[in-house]
């Protein structure tokens, strides 16, 4: 089954009754995991760091990224307390660490152990490799990257996991541990590689979703989909082409203040892609081309027989004109047509009897 993640992110607008609400609807909806954003502002951005353009014109405001920020960060207590809280539903939570006292958090202090790089840090060689040492299964988005850029991270990430914590990191020790046996199969074990366009909303020609068919041939990664689009159609979409995982950010309510929300779906529709997801993933099957159970039985009804065209007499030749091809599809097959041409009848048939030979 696809493993669909109901990006939160910061839509809760750091006050700590929405960020329950937003669990219960992603619970509701049917996601698997219900993803958060865990930082510390003061640590993510320096005190001038301009806003993004679609930042700008999502939340109306011209203000510096750290004035933003500042007010969507949760603090520790109530991240305990959402933990605490999917628990109780069955949903897992998940949360994006950008920076390294947050992963720290949610590694040492949450106890998580499948952590989310988001497209923002994969250039951010120290904090990947932080995340790869704890040995956590990652989730790696990359909006923005090349494929360069792609392979250079996971070596980083397979240096993490296979290197000997003495080892010294640097360029040339991250491109052995990637080329080598064990951070191969590490790797396939332990990553899953997602797709992006960073872009809120992201304009659908520049989705580009064959992309994900090629990070999973490049990489031989399980690959999947972190959608910014608007709607439900690409995730489908995805999924069709065979994504493992489905990353979409969701709100309570496009019209709330802030960066995220107007990219990001309602909790009905948010229900209607899981319920989508789902119903693709029943009609994918198994691939073997044959008759299913329902088909069966129609076959007599859909499919056409040999029937004599006029009254034919036994030893009669058939011919062009006696013979032709009616429903139902209970007696000889037309693949016989030709084979029975100019042949005597073995017994007299009237118009429209079903012809046995």
């Amino acid at each position: 089954m696809t493993l669909i993640i109901a990006e939160a992110g910061v839509n809760h607008n750091g006050d700590e009754k929405l960020a329950f609400q937003l669990i219960d609807a992603a619970y509701h909806a049917g996601a698997d995991i219900v993803k958060f954003q865990t930082f510390k502002a003061k640590n993510l951005v320096t005190a001038d760091a301009a806003q993004a353009e679609y930042q700008v014109k999502n939340t109306q405001k011209q203000e510096s990224q750290l004035a933003m920020l500042s007010r969507l960060e949760l603090s520790y207590d109530v991240h305990h307390q959402l933990v605490k809280h999917c628990e109780s539903l069955g949903i897992e939570f998940l949360s994006t660490a950008f920076d390294f006292e947050s992963l720290d958090f949610l590694v040492n202090d949450l106890g998580l152990t499948r952590l989310k790089i988001p497209s923002g840090e994969i250039t951010n060689a120290p904090l990947v490799l932080e995340h790869a040492r704890t040995g956590c299964d990652l989730i790696v988005s990359t909006g923005m990257a090349t494929l360069s850029e792609i392979e250079a991270v996971l070596g980083v990430i397979a240096f993490g996991y296979v290197a000997d914590e003495a080892a010294e990191p640097n360029e040339l020790a991250f491109q052995q541990a990637y080329a080598s046996e064990l951070g191969q199969k590490t790797l396939k074990q332990k990553v899953t590689i997602l797709h992006c366009t960073t872009e809120y909303p992201a304009p659908m020609a520049e989705i580009n979703l064959k992309a994900m068919d090629t990070l999973g041939r490049a990489f031989e990664l399980p690959a999947g989909y972190s959608d910014h689009s608007a709607g439900i159609t690409i995730p489908i979409a995805a999924v069709a082409r065979g994504a493992v995982l489905i990353e979409k950010h969701f709100t309570l309510d496009q019209n709330m203040e802030g960066p995220d929300h107007k990219a990001s779906l309602e909790p009905e529709e948010l229900a209607a892609m899981v319920s989508a997801i789902r119903q693709v993933e029943v009609a994918l099957g198994a691939g073997v081309k044959s008759p299913t159970v329902s088909e069966i039985k129609n076959k007599a009804v859909a499919r056409k027989s040999l029937v004599a065209a006029k009254v034919i007499e036994e030893g009669e030749l058939i011919t062009e004109e006696n013979l032709t091809i009616k429903r139902p599809g209970s007696g000889m097959s037309p693949y016989h047509y030709w084979m029975l041409l100019n042949k005597p009848a073995s017994k007299s048939y009237q118009a429209g009897d079903l012809i046995f030979e």
